[in-house]
């Protein structure tokens, strides 16, 4: 079984850094992983971060999955037994680092932090993520930035992806449908489920369509992105949505 992490496991949140896991998806997922052949989460962000972000104090925490694998950074990172490995970033996240800050301030967006209002960036070491959540309009200042970054990532040889209220410069060649497709071979996967909230997920949702094995696609439901509801098998309510179905799907398969 697969998953995404921000927005899926995760409630989304103003500061990417202040992220955590929903303490009941990692309770259920902590059942489900003695039951099914693999979990698998899928995510954009570095798989060790995602490992720290699924911390609870005091109860099951992700790192607590039996066999659980984390694919960070669009399947670029693995994560697995406490071990993480990775190819060395390109040359052009190096250049993206340096010059965004300055592209920023020319097109007149101050960066803002967790406690002042602008826009933010995410180094995640092989991707650069720029946030317009905090800032004081936020939908018309990603607008705003479609294309300047755009034009940044065709000259340092990187690719956009889009998100909720984020616009992420990361290396070609991999998604998270390939990743997944990958893992799903990997295993000798008999079914699959994949649960996701944003545009990233849909490659994972045709991964499922493509592998001919029987599955299932669950959308972690928002009112930013209505994409994905129309293409899932299954819709629940957010993180909390995600929780309660993967805490049901861990009820039928124990008792069988």
């Amino acid at each position: 079984m697969g998953f995404d992490f921000d927005g899926t496991l995760a409630p989304i949140v103003p500061d990417p850094a202040d992220a955590r896991i929903d303490p009941r998806a990692a309770a259920a997922l902590v059942r489900l992983g003695g039951l099914v052949g693999a979990v698998v989460i899928v995510t954009g962000r570095p798989a060790a971060t995602a490992v720290a972000y699924g911390e609870v104090p005091g109860g099951p925490s992700l790192a607590d999955v039996p066999g659980l694998v984390v694919l960070g950074q669009y399947g670029l990172e693995r994560w697995e037994a406490g071990e993480v490995s990775s190819p060395p970033p390109p040359p052009g996240v190096e250049r993206v680092r340096a010059e965004l800050p300055g592209l920023l301030a020319s097109l007149g967006f101050p960066l803002g932090d967790g406690t002042v209002p602008g826009v933010t960036i995410e180094d995640k070491g092989r991707a650069i993520a720029v946030h317009t959540r905090r800032a004081p309009e936020p939908e018309a200042t990603l607008e705003a930035l479609r294309e300047p970054l755009a034009r940044l990532a065709a000259e340092t040889g990187l690719v956009v992806e889009p998100g909720r209220l984020v616009r992420e410069l990361r290396p070609a060649g991999m998604d998270k449908g390939h990743a997944l497709g990958a893992f799903l071979a990997e295993r000798a996967a008999r079914s699959v489920l994949f649960a996701g909230d944003d545009l990233g997920d849909l490659a994972a949702f045709e991964a499922v369509r493509l592998s001919g094995l029987p599955g299932v696609t669950v959308c972690s439901a928002s009112t930013e992105v209505t994409e994905l509801a129309e293409r899932a098998d299954v819709v629940v309510d957010g993180p909390a949505g995600v929780a309660e179905l993967v805490s049901a799907l861990a009820d039928v398969l124990r008792e069988r």
